[in-house]
């Protein structure tokens, strides 16, 4: 019996390690993947640009003299040919009536003078007169005639200023503040205009562009790697407020001078406005939508780490399960991706998450990622828009 009882121990012993449960072996890491997939993509560039009025017009007075009427509202919408101030026009009137007098004294001197010379031709002829004196009364019947047209330049002259004592507006559109009142002296010569006059049912926005970025866009356009819209250039436009203006813009020319400061080219887009929403002289952002490809290959940017020197790559999941580093060409950023030249094919698993402290070569568990926000199941969608 004393034998018996440390075996019986040593076997219960025994029995109750065996029966511990066993520790499961750790399996490869999970890390969130994208496949790459072959995009077609509309690419824009979102540019600074400055707006302007299809017509501006600055009202100036063509004659000296007091203003005595001021014959708009100020910011009202003013037609071509309305009357806007008038100007004192008692001296010119009366310069048109010292024209009309002088007209008529003209006049009459020419009835007098081609009288004598008619009857100088028929005394000649008997020896009445000289040649002499008959050629004196041709020649003062000549200068009469003369007078007479003389005469009627400076009455129609006079009647010109006397209309432009009435100043009227030139262009149709939003006529602004006035710079004159009631009682100013104002002079044909003068600096300073009276009113301005900005037509704004349409307008221009300035753009600067990098003349490098616009000749590399031709480029790509005749080599086919992008395709413009058969309609032009289309152009959206962004307000100071954030909102996106509710009407396309086409590109209506790029300055064929290149700033030798700043080295941009300006671009002018052209925008319905009928609302008048847009004003002359504010900021907005356009976004110009320079072309569409076909087979684009985008990859996440937040898959894409850079070098010291700049250079990029990707974590890509091999047919093995294994971590390959890969490095890629990028061109540009198109919404949340990349727009890769090279590197990638169509079918490559590209890590987005997962593989921060992952040595290359190390064997993962691929997963589809799945963005925040999106869809249960779905993956995350690439925008199709550049910045």
């Amino acid at each position: 019996m004393k034998v018996v009882a440390p075996a019986m121990g040593l076997a219960l012993l025994l029995a109750s390690c065996s029966s511990q449960p066993q520790q499961p072996t750790a399996g490869p890491p999970q890390v969130s993947v994208v496949t790459i997939k072959i995009s077609p993509i509309t690419l824009t560039t979102e540019l600074p640009g400055r707006i302007s009025a299809a017509e501006t017009s600055e009202v100036r007075p063509q004659v000296n003299g007091l203003v005595t009427a001021r014959l708009f509202e100020e910011g009202d919408y003013v037609r071509a040919g309305q009357a806007l101030y008038r100007i004192d026009a008692a001296p010119y009137e009366a310069q048109v009536a010292s024209a009309q007098a002088s007209l008529a004294r003209a006049r009459a001197a020419v009835a007098s003078t081609a009288g004598l010379a008619r009857r100088y031709q028929e005394l000649v002829k008997i020896n009445g007169v000289s040649q002499q004196e008959l050629e004196d009364a041709q020649t003062s019947a000549q200068q009469a005639e003369a007078d007479v047209q003389a005469q009627v330049a400076a009455l129609r002259t006079a009647q010109i200023d006397l209309a432009r004592t009435t100043v009227r507006a030139p262009i149709s559109g939003r006529i602004g503040r006035s710079s004159f009142t009631v009682g100013a002296l104002v002079t044909a010569s003068q600096a300073s205009p009276l009113a301005t006059i900005q037509r704004i049912d349409r307008v221009y926005v300035d753009i600067p562009q990098s003349s490098a970025d616009l000749l590399k866009l031709r480029q790509q356009i005749a080599s086919g790697a992008l395709s413009r819209d058969a309609n032009g250039a289309r152009v959206k436009l962004v307000l100071e407020d954030g909102s996106t203006y509710g009407q396309d813009g086409t590109l209506q020319f790029a300055d064929v001078t290149v700033d030798a400061d700043t080295g941009s080219q300006n671009i002018r887009a052209i925008f319905n406005n009928p609302d008048g929403l847009l004003l002359p002289g504010m900021f907005a952002r356009a976004v110009l939508v320079e072309g569409s490809t076909s087979n684009a290959i985008l990859a996440p940017q937040r898959a894409v780490s850079r070098d010291a020197k700049g250079g990029a790559s990707v974590m890509v999941v091999g047919a093995d399960g294994k971590l390959q580093p890969r490095p890629i060409t990028t061109n540009r950023t198109v919404g949340q991706d990349w727009m890769v030249t090279s590197g990638l094919q169509p079918g490559d698993r590209v890590v987005v998450e997962g593989a921060q402290n992952l040595m290359p070569g190390t064997p993962v568990k691929a997963s589809p990622y799945q963005a925040v926000g999106a869809p249960s199941g779905k993956p995350a969608q690439t925008s199709a828009q550049a910045h």
